[in-house]
C-alpha cells in the first residue's frame, strides 16, 4: 500500500473535460499543447512522475472541480513533431488544497490524499454485483450508443477493472463523470454507473438493478 508519506504535497494539473483516471486504471493520452508538453518534461525530471487529472467546472471558467486523481506516467512515446502519447496509471485521488502561483505555463496545486486510503490500497471487490443484470443493461445502451465492446471479456473482468474501465469510457457528461469519480467505494460507484445508464436510456425499459 501507497503511504500518504510518500505522495507529494504539490503536483502538476491536467485539465481535461470528460478524462476520467480512476485509481488502478490507465489512461492513454494525446499531448500536444506547448503547456502540457512543458509539463510531461517536469514531471518525468521527478521521483514520482505524477500528474493530476481533474476536471473542470461546467459554466466556470477557469474553476476547477476540488477531486481529482493522479495518475502515474508509466509509458510514452514521442512522435515525429514532437507530440508525446503517454500513460497514466492511477495511483491515488486527492484534494485540491489552492492552486500555487509561479512561472510554469501549467497550473499546479497543493493537495491532499487525507480520506482516500482505499484507494492505494487492495483491488476492492463488489459482492452485491448482479453481473448479468448490469451486462443486459449494458448491452440495450451500448445499442442505443451506437458502441461495441468484447462481451466475453468484459463478462470475465474483475469487479473493479470491470465498473472503472466504463465509469471512464461511457459518453456521459462531465458533471456525471466527476460523480463516478468521487464514489467513495466501488459500490456506490457501480450503484451511479447504473443510475446514469438507466437515465441515458431515458424510460427505454423497465429492466433495473442494483
Amino acid at each position: 500500500m501507497i503511504q500518504t508519506a510518500d505522495l507529494p504535497d504539490i503536483i502538476p494539473l491536467f485539465p481535461l473535460p470528460g478524462a476520467l483516471l480512476l485509481p488502478r486504471a490507465r489512461l492513454p493520452l494525446h499531448i500536444f499543447e506547448p503547456r502540457y508538453l512543458a509539463m510531461l518534461d517536469d514531471t518525468l525530471k521527478t521521483a514520482h512522475r505524477l500528474i493530476g487529472m481533474i476536471q473542470p467546472m461546467e459554466g466556470r471558467a477557469g474553476q476547477l472541480h476540488k477531486i481529482g486523481c493522479a495518475g502515474r506516467l508509466t509509458a510514452f512515446s514521442e512522435t515525429e513533431d514532437g507530440r508525446y502519447m503517454i500513460t497514466l496509471s492511477g495511483v491515488s485521488r486527492f484534494r485540491v488544497t489552492e492552486e500555487v502561483e509561479g512561472f510554469t505555463p501549467y497550473r499546479r496545486a497543493k493537495v491532499s490524499w487525507d480520506g482516500f486510503d482505499r484507494d492505494r490500497g487492495p483491488v476492492e471487490k463488489d459482492s452485491g454485483f448482479d453481473r448479468a443484470g448490469f451486462v443486459r443493461l449494458l448491452g440495450r445502451y451500448f445499442e442505443e450508443q451506437g458502441l461495441s465492446t468484447d462481451w466475453d471479456a468484459l463478462r470475465e473482468a474483475e469487479d473493479e477493472l470491470l465498473i472503472n474501465s466504463l465509469s471512464m469510457l461511457c459518453p456521459f457528461e462531465v458533471e456525471d463523470k466527476q460523480a463516478l469519480l468521487e464514489a467513495p467505494s466501488l459500490v456506490t460507484r457501480r450503484e451511479t454507473l447504473v443510475t446514469l445508464i438507466e437515465f441515458a436510456l431515458a424510460g427505454g425499459g423497465d429492466e433495473t438493478i442494483q
